[in-house]
Order: structure tokens, then sequence, then C-alpha cells
């Protein structure tokens, strides 16, 4: 016979515990919800705790039958813990944020947060092993493609600014785990960086042991980071343009949400659990059709049907909410800002997997990126060159681009007017872009304003510096071009004409405008020749007429 008084109760794991909880009780009430949220929490622990590389497949689908919107806090502080308990395990927490990062944004963005806070305090407390703890986890992040490379840099930039021996051996830690990740992604700052290092090296105020360190890391940059993989094969779960990136400053106030860690009365809680409930099934739904049909490798045509017809369902509803959009311009911005060349640049964009139409956005994000730079980079220019020759469909996206640009030219600042006009005359002066853009531009007083005949002058004094004045009026006084430049050589008013040559002339570029000033110098002339004519038809009308009238009286023969 049993003993049950020793035992003290029979253990009933949480997902029974859960459906005996929701076969009795009122769920708004705050005991159900209380202990919905200790249930909760401990699920959570208890799949963080056990994951490691061979069953991470498997912890997912669990992870993701659990409410994470509600309980992102209860994650991301299981995650921080569990990595500070193990650093060993650090890539696999990384990875099992990456995943849950793709459905839930907002828990990538959170935990970035909370390990940014994490280190700005162990900074400031001299920390070591707290420092280290978040500057792996931060790496290997970044691996993953969770964390934008720029905080990486950033957080270099930092430690390596007034150099002690625990700072710099720190660094040469994080360069180590993520600088496989950082050479391909940032050349140009990771050059900096190891310049930085090299700096330290020279100037022999820390301690050798941190010598050797930087010279073993040298050693390592050298070898292609052989050995320090960015992501083990089994944990490379995610498509790196699939993942989202967050961005947050190291020396920014971090708001932690520490709120979402506590339990709180929810007056929705079914309407909530139901929300979910429903999430749950489409993302778990996933999932179980891309085991199956590995696994099977029978009826792929119908598993493949359905996949795509979920797949335009998540379309639909992504491009709703326009989240595919500022995924692909985050992609297109920080592709063309890493990149070292407009060559490698273009390659890589190129790469992108675009929609059909969405050619227009890359021409829109080089047109921004270009406006928001202090000077004109020519780097820019060449990029769109390189665009418009590769593919017309990137021709006439910038056509498109400058007709926008231009009929909103009076909201854009001087700095921006000046490098959007700097780079519409790099594209006409190599004619990457055809000349009949400019017949957009209306130039006189009643359809200009001052930022148009900004844009109007910076325009065409870039290409006459590029082409040659000669070259320029050739251009402008092409035969076959000149319906297309009427609207800028107007020759429908005496007035019109007289400010174009007037314009012209004020820019240092009155020259290209003499068939102009011909054309205005001899329109008195063409004006009396055209009424001798029409007094002359008016007459032979007129004889015509009488003629008629004559005719009509003269009798008729019998």
């Amino acid at each position: 016979m049993t003993n049950i008084t020793k035992s003290g109760g029979v253990y009933n794991p949480p997902f029974k515990f859960g459906r005996t909880r929701s076969e009795a009780g009122d769920k708004s009430s705050m005991e159900y919800q209380r202990k919905a949220w200790d249930a909760l929490r401990k699920s959570i622990n208890g799949l963080v705790n056990k994951v490691n590389a061979t069953n991470i497949k498997n912890i997912i689908p669990e992870l993701f039958a659990e409410n994470l919107i509600r309980g992102r806090g209860l994650f991301c502080r299981s995650c921080i813990k569990s990595q500070m308990a193990s650093p060993g395990f650090t890539d696999v927490f990384a990875a099992l944020v990456a995943v849950v990062n793709i459905k839930f944004p907002q828990v990538g963005d959170l935990l970035l947060r909370r390990i940014i806070s994490q280190l700005q305090r162990a900074y400031k407390r001299n920390d070591k092993p707290q420092l280290h703890s978040a500057v792996k986890f931060l790496s290997h992040l970044v691996n993953q493609r969770v964390v934008h490379e720029l905080i990486a840099l950033e957080l270099l930039t930092i430690l390596l600014e007034n150099p002690t021996d625990d700072s710099v051996e720190i660094a040469v830690g994080f360069v180590t785990e993520c600088g496989y990740v950082l050479q391909d992604l940032s050349p140009r700052g990771f050059h900096g960086i190891f310049e930085r290092f090299r700096g330290i090296l020279y100037e022999g105020e820390i301690d050798k042991r941190v010598q050797f360190l930087i010279e073993g890391l040298f050693a390592l940059r050298k070898a292609k980071f052989q050995g320090h993989p960015a992501v083990r094969p089994e944990l490379d779960l995610v498509d790196p343009e699939d993942q989202l990136t967050h961005q947050v400053s190291l020396t920014d106030k971090i708001d932690q949400e520490i709120s979402l860690d506590i339990f709180k009365l929810d007056p929705k809680f079914i309407e909530n659990e139901k929300r979910y409930e429903d999430l749950k099934k489409t993302i778990l739904g996933d999932e179980s059709e891309e085991e199956a049909e590995e696994e099977e490798e029978v009826g792929v045509e119908d598993s493949d049907e359905s996949s795509e017809k979920e797949d335009e369902k998540q379309m639909k509803i992504r491009d709703d909410t326009e989240t595919n959009v500022v995924n692909l311009r985050r992609t297109i911005y920080l592709t063309i800002m890493s990149s070292v060349d407009f060559e490698e640049a273009g390659h890589k964009l190129l790469q992108i997997k675009l929609q059909p139409g969405q050619e227009m956005e890359v021409c829109m994000m080089l047109l921004e990126c270009c406006s928001q730079e202090r000077t004109y980079l020519r780097y820019y220019g060449l990029l769109g060159q390189w665009f418009c020759m590769m593919k017309k469909v990137y021709q006439e996206s910038f056509e498109k681009c400058f007709v926008q640009q231009y009929s909103t030219i009076h909201c854009l600042e001087t700095n921006k007017l000046r490098n959007v006009a700097n780079f519409v005359a790099h594209l006409l002066g190599t004619d990457a872009l055809p000349w009949h853009v400019l017949a957009y531009i209306r130039l006189n007083e009643e359809d200009t304003t001052s930022s148009s005949r900004i844009f109007i002058k910076i325009l065409f004094q870039e290409l006459s510096e590029s082409l040659g004045i000669r070259l320029l009026n050739e251009r402008l006084n092409d035969p076959t071009m000149q319906a297309d430049f009427e609207s800028i050589f107007p020759r429908d008013n005496p007035k019109n004409s007289r400010f174009s040559i007037n314009f012209f002339t004020s820019i240092g570029l009155g020259g290209i405008t003499d068939n102009l000033r011909e054309y205005l110098k001899n329109m008195p002339r063409l004006i009396m020749q055209q009424k001798p004519a029409s007094d002359s038809a008016s007459s032979t009308s007129d004889e015509s007429g009488d003629g008629d009238h004559k005719c009509s009286k003269r009798p008729r023969r019998s």
C-alpha cells in the first residue's frame, strides 16, 4: 500500500494545470489571471532553461504555444538570466531570440533595450563579469542580425576611447565573437576599429597580457576569423533577409519596461487570449506544414499550393500594415550605407528579392540617402547611373522620382535641394537619364518658386561644368528634342521668353539662350509678316465672295 502523504500530492504539469484551470473558474477574476500568469512564467522559464543546440527546433513550437505577447517581459528576463548563468550557451539563446523576433519584433526590441541598460549600468559600476556577459549576448545578436552592426561599432568606440586593461580585453572578446559579420557588413568602420587597436598597441600603456590579446586578434583578422563563424549551422534558423534588425543608441536613456515583468489585471484578458490563440494557430500551422514537407516529400504539389495561399494571405496582411515596405527600406538603407563603393552596393541591392514595382523603393531610398548628406557625394550619382545602365525599369523609376521630387521641391531644405539637383545633373550628364525629363520644368514667373529656381540653377550649372558650355548648348539645340525644351525656353509669350533669358544670364549661362534671343529679336518682324499674309488672305476671300455673288445674278439659259 503506497503512502501518499510522503509525496505531498501529485505533480501536475503546466499544460495539465492550465487545462483544469480553463474548465472551471471565472477567467476575468483576479485569482484566475494571477494563476495564469504564474503558469506562464514557469512555462517560459522552463523552456528557456532547457534549450540547447540539439533541441531548439523542438522548443520553438512549445514556446510559441505560450502567450509571448503578454509574457514578453518574462521571456526577456529569463533569457538574460539564463545567459548570465550559462555564457557558453549564448549563441543558443541568441538563435532562440532571432526566431521569436521574426514573429514578434517587439520582443527583440525589448530584449535589446534591456541588454543595453545592463551594459550601461555595468560600465558605470566597472562590473566586469556583468559587462562581459552583456557584451557577449550583444555580439551574438549582431551575428543573428537582430541587432544592427552600428551598435557594435558604437560599443567598440566607447570601450576603446579611454582604454584600460579590462575595456580592451572586453573589446577584443567582442570582436572575436562578431568580427566575421562586421568585416562584411561594415568594412570601413571595422577597419577604423583595428586602426584604434593598432594605436593602443603602439602606445604600450596597457598590460603585456592584453597586448598579446590584440596581436592575436590581428592574426585572427588576417585569417578571416577562421574557427569563429558567425552562426553555427545547427543554429542558422533564420534567413537574414527575413530578419528584422533593431537599432538603439548606447547613449540614449533606455526604458526597460520593468512593469511587463509584474502581474497586472487585464480587463480584456479573455479577448486578448483569444487573439493570441488565433495567432498561434497561424504560426504553428506554418511550422507544422514545413515539417511535413521535409519528412514526407510526398504530395509536394498540394502542400506547395496551400503554402502559397497562406503566404499570399500573410503578404496581404503585411502589406496592409506596411511591414514589408519598412523592412525593405531598412535593408536598402543599410546596404547603401555599409558598402565600400557603388559597385558593391549595386550588386548587393540586386540580390534583394523585390516584388514587381518595388524597384521604385530602391530609387526613392537612394535619392533620400543622397539628400541627407551634408554635401553631395559622387558615390550616389555613380550608383544611380549603374542602376539606370543595368535595367531600363530603374531608369523609368528614376524618371518618376524626378517628377515627384520636382513637384514637391518647395518642401526641401536648401542643402537637400542642392544634393538632389547634383544627383539629377549627374544622371543627365552621363545619359543615364533621358533628357526629355526636363519637359516637366516650366521656366516662367508664374510656375516657379524660389526653391525651384535654385534647383534649376544648380542643375544647369552642374551640367555646364560636367559637359562644358559648348556640348550643353548642342544638347539643348538638338532639333529632335526641341518639343521637350519648349517649357524651359518658352516662345509662347515675349514675357516668358525674357524671363528665361534673364534667368540664365543671371546664373552665368546666357550662352545657351542665343537662339531664344534671336527669336525674341525677330519676333516683331515675324508678327508683321504674319499680318500682311492674313490681310491678303482676307482680301482674296472677299473677292471670291463677290464673284460668287455676281455669278448668282447671271440669268439662266432657257
